[in-house]
C-alpha cells in the first residue's frame, strides 16, 4: 500500500513539473488574446492565384504591419448545386474535411499554417456550422442530419437559398460537427474558429463543441453573434461581434444621427464586463460586399472609426485590402482581385496603432485591470474623447466624429501630465492646457 501512495505521490509530481513546463513553452489564448488583433483574408480576392501559397509570399508585409492572428474565410470545397454566381458561397461547403480545390491542396494549407505560426502568427478558420450547401456529402450519407420542410425537402436557411440547415436535434450530427473541427485542429494546427452565424446554432451546442475539441489545445473562439442581443454566447466565446455598433455608427454618420446615441451604445457594451470581448471593426467580407466600403459608409470619419477599433476596450478586426485602401466593393461569388498597387497608403497608419494596441497594456482588452473613462469635452456632440488605463499606463484617445473642423477643450480631471502623440511622437503636458483644434477627419492618440 505504502509503495502505491508513493508511487502516486511521484506521478502527481512529475505531472505538476510536465505542465509547469507546458505552461513555459506554450502561450495560450487567454493571454495573448488580450492584445491581439484579427485580419481577416479573402483568399478568392487577395491575389489572381487566390491560392495558399499565393498568400503565403504576403505574410512577412502583414507580420510587419503588426497582424497577429490570421482569419481565413473557409477553406472547405464550396457545392455545386444550386449555387451563387459563378464560383459559389464559400459558406455553402461541400465537405467538413477537405479543402477547396480553389485555394490549393491540403499539403498547402498546412505549410502555411506552419509559416505562419514560424513568422508569430495565430491561425483561426471559419467555421460555418449552422448549414451546408445542397451536395454536402452528409446529404447523401446522413440526410437525417438536415431540418426538413413539412413535405420532407432540406430546409433552405433563412433568405439564403444556396444553402440547407442543419438539425441540432441530432446528437450523432453534433457528434460528427465536433469530430470535423477536431480534425482541423489535430491535422494542420490551426489555433481556433471564427464561427459563422454563431447564435444561429443553438448554444448548447457550443457549450459541448468547445471543451470537446480543446482536448486537443487551448483555442480561440470569436462568435458571430452582438453579445447585446444573444448574452448568452458571450459565456461561451472569447469575443464577438459589435454588429450594433457597426451599424449604428453607420446610420450615425449617414443620418446625422446624435453622437450620444453611439456613446450610450458603448456604455451598454462596457456593462456586459470583461468576461467576454467585442470585437470592433469597419469593414468585413459581408459589409464589403453587401453594404458597401468603409468610405461608402463612413466617409469624412472613416479615420477616426478605424482609430476607435483599435483602441477600445476589444479587439480591432481589420478585412482584406484595408491598408490600401481598398475603395470598391468585391464581388462574392466571382472572381474579383483587390487592385494592389504595391503602395499600402494605409499600412504605417495601422501599423501605428496595431502596435501600441499589442504593446501597451493599458489597451488590453477584455482585462479587468484596465479602466476606461469617457472623457467630457466642450463640444461632446462631435468630439469622441476617452482615456484607458492600466496602472501607470494611459492611452488618450480623442476622434472627430463631425463633418465639419472643431475647437474644443478636454473637461476632465483624469487627464493628466506628459504624452506623446504616437502618430508624429510630439510631446504634450496637458496639465498646461487640454485645447484642442481639429480639422474634419482629425484624430489624435497619445501614450503617457
Amino acid at each position: 500500500m505504502k509503495k502505491i501512495i508513493l508511487l502516486a505521490i511521484v506521478g502527481l509530481g512529475i505531472l505538476s513539473c510536465t505542465t509547469q513546463n507546458t505552461a513555459k513553452t506554450m502561450t495560450l489564448p487567454q493571454e495573448w488574446k488580450h492584445s491581439t488583433n484579427i485580419y481577416e483574408v479573402n483568399l478568392r480576392q487577395y491575389s489572381q492565384e487566390g491560392t495558399f501559397k499565393a498568400f503565403e509570399k504576403e505574410m512577412p508585409r502583414l507580420k510587419n504591419m503588426g497582424v497577429k492572428t490570421l482569419w481565413f474565410m473557409p477553406v472547405t470545397p464550396i457545392a455545386q448545386q444550386n449555387k451563387k454566381g459563378s464560383l459559389g458561397s464559400q459558406y455553402a461547403a461541400a465537405d467538413y474535411t477537405s479543402i477547396n480545390p480553389e485555394f490549393g491542396t491540403m499539403d498547402d494549407f498546412k505549410h502555411m499554417v506552419a509559416e505562419a505560426h514560424r513568422l508569430g502568427f495565430h491561425v483561426i478558420i471559419d467555421w460555418v456550422a449552422n448549414h451546408t450547401g445542397w451536395d454536402h456529402v452528409w446529404t447523401k450519407t446522413h440526410p437525417d442530419f438536415y431540418l426538413k420542410d413539412p413535405d420532407g425537402k432540406f430546409h433552405i436557411a433563412s433568405g439564403m437559398d444556396d444553402i440547407i440547415e442543419l438539425d441540432y436535434k441530432n446528437q450523432e450530427m453534433r457528434k460528427a460537427m465536433i469530430d470535423a473541427m477536431k480534425f482541423w485542429v489535430k491535422e494542420t494546427n490551426i489555433d481556433g474558429f471564427r464561427c459563422d452565424l454563431a447564435s444561429w446554432v443553438e448554444v448548447d451546442f457550443w457549450q459541448q463543441a468547445r471543451p470537446e475539441v480543446e482536448k486537443l489545445k487551448p483555442l480561440f473562439w470569436i462568435g458571430e453573434f452582438d453579445e447585446l442581443e444573444s448574452p448568452e454566447y458571450g459565456k461561451v466565446f472569447d469575443a464577438s461581434y459589435s454588429w450594433k455598433w457597426m451599424h449604428k455608427s453607420a446610420d450615425y454618420y449617414q443620418k446625422n444621427e446624435p453622437l450620444q446615441e453611439l456613446k450610450d451604445l458603448l456604455n451598454q457594451y462596457s456593462q456586459i464586463g470583461d468576461a467576454s470581448m467585442r470585437a470592433w471593426f469597419t469593414t468585413n467580407h459581408d459589409e464589403n460586399s453587401w453594404n458597401g466600403t468603409e468610405y461608402e459608409k463612413y466617409g469624412a470619419i472613416t479615420k477616426p472609426m478605424a482609430v476607435f477599433s483599435a483602441t477600445w476596450n476589444g479587439i480591432p478586426l481589420l478585412y482584406s485590402g484595408q491598408e490600401l485602401p481598398n475603395l470598391k466593393r468585391l464581388e462574392f461569388f466571382e472572381k474579383d482581385v483587390i487592385q494592389w498597387n504595391g503602395q499600402y497608403q494605409m499600412a504605417d497608419f495601422y501599423k501605428t496603432l496595431l502596435n501600441l494596441k499589442s504593446s501597451n497594456p493599458a489597451l488590453r482588452g477584455g482585462d479587468p485591470n484596465v479602466t476606461t473613462y469617457m472623457l467630457n469635452t466642450s463640444a461632446n456632440d462631435k468630439i469622441l474623447a476617452y482615456l484607458r488605463k492600466n496602472g501607470k499606463d494611459e492611452v488618450l484617445v480623442v476622434l472627430n466624429m463631425s463633418k465639419e473642423p472643431v475647437n474644443f477643450t478636454i473637461q476632465d480631471e483624469n487627464v493628466t501630465g506628459d504624452f506623446k502623440n504616437i502618430f508624429d511622437n510630439t510631446k504634450r503636458n496637458f496639465n498646461d492646457g487640454k485645447d484642442f483644434h481639429f480639422k474634419v477627419s482629425d484624430f489624435a492618440v497619445f501614450e503617457k
